[in-house]
């Protein structure tokens, strides 16, 4: 009795021992693909650095070399990602499932710290591709709650408006890479979160906030130079539109004049002339202010344009997209 019963639990051993290698097998499927997606990889120097620069935590490196990074120029980069592009001012792809991440080549050297922000950001779309179902959704509620009350920078509004439209179904995947990378103080239950990619999250929104702050001084200088030039333009308008007044009334006076004195009214014309005098004296001081807004207007539009070609360059400097030529 007690042999077939031994006979019996060897019959079924090997199948129990199969189900089990297999489930652990599954269960483990993601170390096993982690484990063949590193092996032999060593991350050169420069992707090294970028991890290096956004202090990303063993495990944020971890999934950041997994993908196999690189920093291309507009040609690689425009071939790696064609089928995605960045909302935001940093480009960079991420192909899910591990399947690389690309970040493209910034040479301006007005903008230290694109690539570093685009490789957090991008680094944390896969790391948000790895979340488990009931994490993400947790994830997913404190991030949405963030956005509804405590999102006032507009930028970052916009930023996450265009997602809206765009990307309808990846707009907290999205928020999951800016405010981490973007936004300076988060809820404390975020910022815990957040330790597991960070060892010092902040070092990486002041790299953000310092090649963002290159695009803002000089398009809020724009904006006054342009506020500058529409009251200046005003003023020469109504000056001009006063100075053909003038000129009329002036005119009038003067035929009046050549009238007295053609006809011998000598008493009334000399009664005529200071008045007329003033009148002249008004007209060409006013010509010389004007002339004087007139000169100051155009300088500023001279400056204006210069600041204006320097947000174009910057603009173009992270753009991946051909540069155009000018007529």
């Amino acid at each position: 009795m007690n042999h077939n019963r031994l006979g019996w639990l060897k019959r079924i051993g090997a199948p129990l021992v199969v189900g089990v290698l297999l489930l652990t097998v599954v269960g483990n499927l993601q170390a096993i693909s982690d484990y063949v997606r590193l092996y032999g990889y060593e991350a050169p120097s420069s992707i090294a650095a970028l991890a290096a620069d956004t202090t990303m935590t063993a495990q944020a490196r971890r999934v950041f070399y997994l993908n196999h990074p690189e920093v291309d120029d507009r040609d690689a980069f425009n071939k790696a990602c064609t089928s995605r592009g960045e909302q935001t001012i940093v480009l960079g792809c991420y192909h899910s499932k591990d399947r690389g991440i690309f970040v493209f080549d910034v040479a301006d050297d007005r903008l230290p710290g694109v690539e570093q922000v685009t490789a957090a950001h991008e680094m944390l779309h896969a790391a948000y591709d790895r979340l488990g179902t009931k994490e993400r959704k947790s994830v997913n509620t404190q991030l949405q709650d963030f956005y509804d009350n405590h999102v006032t920078d507009s930028r970052i509004r916009d930023t996450v408006a265009a997602y809206q439209k765009s990307e309808p179904n990846d707009v907290v995947n999205e928020m999951h890479s800016i405010f981490a990378t973007e936004i300076a103080q988060l809820t404390p239950e975020l910022e815990a979160y957040y330790q597991r990619y960070f060892t010092d999250r902040s070092k990486v929104v002041r790299l953000a906030d310092s090649y963002q702050a290159e695009f803002t001084s000089r398009q809020n200088q724009v904006a006054s130079y342009d506020t500058q030039l529409a009251t200046l333009k005003a003023q020469i308008d109504n000056n001009s539109s006063t100075l053909r007044q003038q000129e009329t009334a002036i005119s009038g006076q003067r035929k009046q004049l050549e009238t007295y004195r053609s006809s011998g009214q000598t008493a009334a014309y000399n009664a005529a002339v200071p008045d007329y005098n003033t009148d002249v004296d008004a007209y060409n001081r006013l010509v010389q202010q004007t002339q004087t807004a007139i000169t100051t207007y155009n300088q500023l539009v001279v400056k204006r344009n210069s600041i204006a070609m320097e947000v174009r360059q910057l603009t173009q400097s992270i753009s991946s997209q051909p540069e155009t030529i000018s007529q």
